[in-house]
């Protein structure tokens, strides 16, 4: 039976690995290379080599109650949408909280893992580490959990930007980003429309004379900040959603989804309409861009063909002169240099992993790599559910399919992906978030049954189904149960709320009028909603009843 795990990294993943392990009674070591826990939350004025890098002003995109544990709600005094800084104190009170911190080695990186010679009888693996005085050690273990996560290597393609070597001003990666400081009075190209390319295009906007954005795609921008000012991953990030995602055609969601989008800023007026669909890409999250271009702070441009000096010339022919700073926001490629070769199965674009967790070529599971994922959600949850079924794995509760089932089950999931979203190779990993969650917990025991909350608890039930998915569902019944978890589900808008109550401000209360105005506006969209699928999809409704019960009969 495996007992002493070693476990890789201690951010948001690593620290719910040593959590995991201390539930069900293994024994973890965790290695962390840096000086403190927090991994990519955890802010340096100077990026180090192969470490996870993030810029001064970072705030999250995922609202708190969202990113939150399952069983460690953030504050409810917190900002929704926290800076940096409240994120590593919220790892550290979740650390403190059991005692995690105890379990950690702080500046010892993991040079090499690999098999004991015996392996095929043991399963266990030899780990190799570096202390901060250069001292190497052997350490031996049952299992390994990697917890390194994928945003340590910048993808810097300069071969696709000719001329990049003539360049007379300074050009880096987005991982090497802290501030604005540099970009006053200055012009500045930034290259690729994600996350970090948006955010930084906006800021230095701030202090530039004027900022480039330049996008090979475009992308569908959405907002922070959704209908009467509710985080948008709690309005539209609930069971009931999903669930409707699973009956209708994808289609009749990128029709209203976009639409509902280009009604707040027209995505094609503002020359950011991407090539792809709405849901098969993770959106670029940003209230501040549409105003900066809308203001001229920002103007977006086509992909750069050539760099000739200082200036840059664009696929369409127009050209910005007089360039001083290109940011090159292209992403992270992927790595586990510590691994040896004969773990790594590949499948497409990506790293073939059994429910993204074990490599499936082994003798025994007694290895898993934990938040190797994306999807439009937080890591948080997704790295605990992750880490919670390794554990039982570990310990010989849960079972894992032969290796030819596994295979299996990993070349359907990247037809999957490669068939609903746009994967690269920098970018192979995406999962619907509430699909995947609820196939894990699946694993564990930890669903929650609609069926059984509608039966026995149901404004339980009602929060479960129309609220967020929050990670506290995955505490409400089986292996781990937390007594708080119901508390947690129904409080989790008064959290949001406590931290805008900032002033006392009388609530008005809503006329006759105003309630009829709903509900008629209710019945209209349900109307249309119908007849748009009747006319665009005519085999759908004929055969909806069939469905609505195949997917009542999988939430029993």
């Amino acid at each position: 039976m495996v007992c002493k795990v070693a476990i890789i990294g201690a951010g948001p993943a690593g620290l719910t690995a040593v959590k995991a392990c201390l539930e069900e009674g293994l024994v973890p070591t965790c290695f962390e290379s840096g000086d403190d826990l927090g991994g990519l939350w955890r802010f340096k004025e100077v990026s180090e080599p192969n470490r996870a890098s993030i810029y001064r002003s970072l705030t999250i995109n995922i609202s708190k109650e969202m990113m939150s544990y399952s069983d460690f709600p953030i504050p409810a005094n917190y900002p929704n949408y926290m800076h940096h800084s409240k994120i590593l104190d919220y790892f550290r009170m979740y650390a403190e909280h059991f005692k995690l911190t105890q379990h950690i080695h702080f500046q010892t990186l993991v040079k090499s893992v690999k098999q004991m010679a015996d392996f095929s009888r043991t399963g266990n693996w030899e780990v190799v580490v570096e202390k901060r005085d250069g001292e190497e050690q052997k350490h031996i273990f049952d299992a390994v959990i990697c917890c390194s996560g994928h945003y340590s290597y910048p993808n810097m393609p300069l071969k696709d930007f000719p001329g990049i070597e003539t360049f007379e001003g300074k050009y880096f990666h987005s991982w090497d980003y802290k501030g604005p400081e540099d970009m006053y009075g200055k012009r500045v190209v930034v290259i690729g429309i994600g996350n970090s390319g948006g955010d930084i295009a906006v800021e230095t906007s701030r202090v530039a004379k004027q900022v480039y954005m330049s996008t090979r795609g475009g992308a569908w921008v959405i907002r922070q900040v959704s209908d009467n000012g509710l985080p948008v991953d709690m309005k539209y990030n609930t069971r009931f959603v999903h669930i409707l995602f699973q009956l209708f055609p994808i289609n009749f969601f990128n029709w209203f989804g976009e639409g509902k989008l280009n009604a707040m800023y027209d995505h094609t007026m503002y020359a950011i309409k991407p090539t792809h669909r709405l849901f098969s890409k993770i959106p670029v999250i940003n209230d501040d861009l549409p105003l900066k271009i809308l203001s001229g702070s920002v103007i977006i441009k086509p992909n750069v063909k050539e760099i000739n000096g200082s200036t840059v010339v664009f696929t369409d022919g127009s050209t910005v002169e007089k360039v001083d700073t290109i940011v090159f926001a292209t992403g992270y490629n992927y790595d586990f240099p510590y691994l040896p070769n004969n773990t790594m199965y590949m499948s497409g674009h990506r790293l073939g992993l059994y429910k993204h967790v074990f490599p499936p070529n082994l003798e025994h599971p007694t290895l898993a790599i934990v938040g190797f994922i994306h999807a439009l959600g937080a890591i948080m949850p997704q790295a605990e559910m992750q880490a919670r079924w390794v554990a039982r794995v570990f310990k010989g509760l849960n079972k894992l399919p032969s290796t030819q089932t596994m295979i299996k089950a990993i070349e359907k999931d990247t037809k999957d992906i490669e068939k609903n979203y746009i994967v690269s190779n920098q970018a192979p990993l995406q999962v619907d978030f509430v699909s995947y969650m609820d196939d894990i917990a699946g694993e564990i025991g930890v669903r929650p049954s609609l069926l059984r909350l509608l039966l026995t608890d149901y404004s339980l039930f009602k929060r479960v189904l129309w609220g967020p998915v929050t990670a506290y569902q995955y505490r409400l019944m089986g292996p781990g149960k937390w007594d708080g978890a119901r508390r947690a589900v129904f409080t989790q808008f008064d959290r949001m709320y406590q931290a805008l109550k900032t002033r006392q401000v009388k609530e008005p209360e809503p006329s006759v009028a105003g309630r009829l105005l709903i509900f008629s506006l209710i019945i209209s969209a349900g109307t249309a909603s119908i007849y748009y699928i009747h006319v665009r999809y005519p085999d759908t409704i004929p055969n909806l009843l069939t469905k609505i019960r195949m997917q009542t009969s999988s939430l029993m």
